[in-house]
């Protein structure tokens, strides 16, 4: 497919619900507002093309973008490339599908979680704790669970929200999968009240810290 032919089929499956949705959490107006299901669609039929992907990306329109992540290649980046990937995100959804699908998938990803967990750019802050995150749960070697504790306490209350909701998952997992710093954890979340009241749907889990960790372990039994 073109990148005319794929505009037209992403101009055709737009939804004045996902672009009001879209517009209400942050995005900006180059968008048709596609249905997550219909991206994943089309990119099945387009298949991995890496050279396309690029070409999308360098569209600027988020759903050309959230589909450019489901056909790229990821070891194809270079670190310069992802970084200025990440760093030209405003929209958080764009933000989670470049890492789930490009950046945990990245084989420099370790030196980037350890540049980006250093950066005061909100994206780029934002995908190194989500690294970090995955490395609390998965492959703790190596983290100082301890400093990242001290850290998250210190730097959350005034962090960039987009940066917030990552080291907030950061601080979850270091609670739900580290019994030894779990107290502390708990402290912590209670301590800074971060999104104690944020609205859930039912049946869902509330992103604060405590009911995170508690529900998690809950259901660990």
């Amino acid at each position: 497919m073109t990148i005319e032919q794929i505009f037209a089929q992403l101009e055709s499956l737009s939804n004045e619900g996902v672009l009001k949705h879209n517009k209400k959490t942050g995005a900006h107006d180059n968008m048709f507002g596609v249905k997550m299901g219909d991206l994943r669609t089309m990119a099945k039929k387009i298949k991995t093309n890496h050279v396309l992907g690029l070409e999308l990306w360098a569209t600027g329109n988020i759903d050309a973008q959230l589909l450019a992540t489901l056909i790229m290649v990821p070891k194809t980046l270079s670190t310069q490339e992802l970084d200025s990937m990440v760093r030209s995100v405003k929209f958080d959804q764009l933000a989670d599908w470049l890492y789930s699908y490009v950046i945990k998938l990245h084989p420099d990803k370790e030196e980037l979680r350890q540049k980006w967990m250093q950066s005061t750019d909100p994206m780029a802050a934002r995908a190194g704790w989500s690294l970090t995150s995955g490395r609390i749960a998965r492959e703790p070697e190596g983290i100082d669970i301890k400093a990242l504790l001290d850290r998250l306490e210190t730097e959350m209350p005034t962090a960039a929200p987009e940066t917030q909701w990552t080291m907030n998952s950061a601080l979850a997992q270091i609670g739900i999968n580290h019994p030894t710093y779990r107290e502390r954890a708990l402290a912590i979340g209670e301590k800074l009240g971060i999104y104690r009241d944020y609205p859930v749907s039912k049946g869902c889990t509330s992103p604060f810290a405590p009911i995170w960790i508690n529900e998690m372990l809950k259901r660990k039994g």
